[in-house]
């Protein structure tokens, strides 16, 4: 009798623990034909991400008691069509890259790396992670910023016109309001390129900070955000707007950008569209996206997509692409090429599995 009554107390006390902490194992596997056409040459490839990013995680939680918990998360991106990992950024600069080609160095924590200390007051959390100003691009964006239906705005943004920063950044402290707070949400975040405190031009390369704000009530969602990255080269800034309304039978978002990278000035906007149909669901958007550069260089892009939902985890897709160029600019879909002011066009046709 006295066993059976330890077993159940050992029992209770693993289930306590457990209540209070635990290790989370998660992940997206998304794997796609990806189809390009130019006018210089068209591309086909075995890619991936298309609907969503590929990667796999960690994260897990404890509760401190008094309503105070810990937490961490380790995710890292895969290129899941040939195995390799995504590469990183170690100080926010060209040279935290590192000189290994990119994704060969073996997998890297590349999209998120942080311990947090959380309670009422709201969370502070360390190391990599999203910027303020790059969470707007992803509110917005149906396509969530990948694949084929990337819009204007992000795949300037993505393709270095306000540089290391654009998306995430390292070595970053980020303090995020508490979710009660009748709707508002928002975060502070500043980040440090660590370069040689020796008195040079180039000592806050890589340092910077980030605001973002939010309000959301019902079917309305809006938020502002701005950003600054420190370079001797001179410095570069991401702010933008972004509005978003549910109307229940579809879901339509506004997203406006206006950047700056040294004397270079970039603005671009976003109309987005989600229209759920049986088990899936409609996508389509339009976005335009220029830059002070010689010329004005400007790419006008439109997409339309559909998610076909085979279960809550795993989804066939298709999403197709046209962008138009003009002012010199060349920009081209799933890896084709195309002359300047010149347009090109691109298909994918994927599936994606969470875990």
């Amino acid at each position: 009798m006295n066993k059976s009554l330890l077993g159940v107390a050992l029992l209770a006390a693993t289930g306590a623990v457990s209540a209070q902490s635990s290790v989370t194992l998660f992940g997206v596997v998304d794997t796609n034909l990806a189809i390009g056409r130019g006018t210089v040459a068209d591309r086909n490839q075995i890619s991936n991400s298309g609907n969503a990013t590929s990667r796999i995680g960690f994260r897990g939680v404890e509760d401190l008691g008094g309503g105070m918990s810990a937490s961490f998360w380790l995710e890292a991106g895969l290129a899941t069509d040939d195995g390799q990992g995504n590469a990183t950024n170690s100080n926010n600069q060209t040279t935290g890259t590192g000189a290994a080609v990119a994704g060969r160095q073996g997998v890297s924590f590349n999209r998120r790396a942080t311990v947090s200390l959380a309670g009422a007051w709201g969370e502070v959390r360390l190391g990599r992670d999203y910027t303020p100003q790059y969470w707007n691009l992803y509110f917005a964006d149906p396509f969530g910023n990948v694949g084929v239906g990337l819009p204007m705005p992000a795949t300037y943004d993505f393709g270095g016109f306000t540089g290391s920063t654009a998306v995430r950044s390292s070595n970053g402290i980020t303090y995020f309001l508490p979710g009660n707070i009748g709707g508002f949400s928002g975060s502070l975040q500043y980040y440090l390129g660590e370069s040689p405190q020796n008195g040079g031009a180039t000592e806050d390369d890589g340092t910077g900070a980030g605001v973002r704000v939010g309000y959301e009530s019902g079917p309305v969602y809006a938020s502002l955000a701005t950003g600054r990255t420190q370079y001797a080269a001179g410095n570069t800034r991401q702010t933008n707007a972004v509005a978003t309304y549910n109307f229940g039978v579809a879901k339509v978002g506004l997203q406006v950008s206006r950047d700056k990278n040294g004397p270079l000035t970039g603005k671009g906007w976003l109309l987005g569209a989600w229209l759920p149909v049986g088990a899936g669901e409609i996508l389509g958007s339009y976005s335009q996206y220029e830059t002070s550069a010689a010329g004005n260089p400007e790419g006008k892009k439109l997409a339309l997509g559909y998610v076909h939902n085979l279960s809550k985890r795993t989804a066939l897709y298709t999403t197709w692409a046209r962008v138009k160029n003009s002012g010199g600019a060349a920009t081209a879909l799933n890896g084709a090429t195309t002359a300047p002011n010149s347009s090109s066009s691109g298909l994918d046709i994927g599936i994606r599995h969470r875990f």
